[in-house]
């Protein structure tokens, strides 16, 4: 699946979380082209902060593939550019491939993780082979666009949210 197509999935997904009054961010995770995980930021319904959206579909992915052989490469894709946090757990699941829209320069991780070398210990344990950012760009800035401008949601999170609509 193309990274484009991938990114779209996150961004359907996304929609449905704003729908819900999340954070419009969704993310998918893909066994070659079969998802196997998705979900969106749940913030509001859980009423927690670490539940970002890529976070759970890698979390949902990890539940379904069990321990057993991984025959084909895993993709995350996000509509927004992962945090270091989210990373490390890509890295965990040993995802390959990172596909995202938006870049999200508050928090983002992937410039650090481009630069982040680990030793060879662990074969497994490294970083993804392709992150790759960018698609869907004007689509994903009218989803927080969107959320900002609704005055029921909080402050902080509208604060946030127009500044990644901005650009």
């Amino acid at each position: 699946m193309s990274p484009e197509d991938a990114v779209g999935l996150a961004i359907e997904v996304a929609e449905v979380g704003l729908a819900k009054g999340e954070m419009p961010i969704g993310a998918v995770v893909l066994l070659g082209d079969v998802v196997v995980g998705r979900a969106h930021t749940e913030e509001i319904r859980q009423r927690r902060r670490i539940v970002h959206a890529d976070l759970l579909a890698m979390e949902a992915a990890d539940r379904a593939l069990g321990l057993g052989p991984q025959r084909e490469p895993l993709t995350l894709a996000v509509n927004l550019e992962p945090c270091l946090m989210c990373l490390g757990a890509a890295v965990t699941l040993r995802v390959d491939r990172i596909c995202f829209g938006l870049w999200s320069p508050d928090d983002g991780g992937v410039d650090l993780m481009r630069h982040w070398k680990p030793a060879n210990e662990l074969a497994f344990f490294k970083p993804p082979r392709e992150i790759v950012g960018g698609y869907g760009e004007d689509q994903i800035r009218d989803q927080f666009r969107r959320y900002a401008a609704d005055e029921t949601r909080p402050a902080g999170m509208r604060e946030w949210c127009a500044g990644l609509a901005s650009g």
